[in-house]
Formats: C-alpha cells, sequence, structure tokens
C-alpha cells in the first residue's frame, strides 16, 4: 500500500532550536508544503536513500562476473559447521 494513501496515526515529538524551526518553517513554506508534509516527505527521502545506499551495490561487469563465479563455486568443506548444524537446536528439544 502506497504510504501517501494510508491514514497518520504515529506521532514524532522533535526538539530543536527556534532558530532551526524557523530555517524548517522557511524551506516548507517555500515548498507549498506544511512543516508536517515538509519534514515527512524529506525525512522519507533520506531514510529510502540511507537504506538504498546499504541494500543495493553497484559494480562493473568485471567485479559482477567474479561475484557470480564465485556463487556458482561449491562450498569449500567445513567440518564445525557440519558438526553445528547436526546438532540439535535448544528450543527444538
Amino acid at each position: 500500500m502506497d504510504p501517501s494513501t494510508q491514514s497518520r496515526s504515529e506521532r514524532v515529538d522533535l526538539r530543536m532550536t527556534p532558530a532551526a524551526k524557523r530555517t524548517l518553517q522557511q524551506a516548507a513554506a517555500l515548498t507549498n508544503k506544511s512543516l508536517t508534509e515538509f519534514l515527512l516527505d524529506h525525512g522519507l527521502r533520506a531514510a529510502f536513500d540511507t537504506l538504498a545506499d546499504r541494500r543495493v551495490f553497484l559494480v562493473d561487469k568485471k567485479r559482477w562476473d567474479a561475484f557470480m563465479k564465485a556463487l556458482s563455486r561449491p562450498p569449500k568443506d567445513n567440518p564445525g559447521l557440519r558438526k553445528l548444524l547436526a546438532r540439535r537446536s535448544r528450543w527444538d528439544k
């Protein structure tokens, strides 16, 4: 569901200096938005950019091919991991 069509039931309280509030109010007014709309729009944009920066990785073809080659290789034998996975979990006992 599009976040802009959902009802707004959550609140966030902010503490800031009067100068910071005036600056935000001026910026909101210049974009013909309320302070709430301005903060929500820009805050969400910053949040999405921050999240995408940690979820989307751009690599050149050479590195992509090397990555895909590494993924397609069978895993190396790891006796310690094999032993760990063979044990029952504490919550399964």
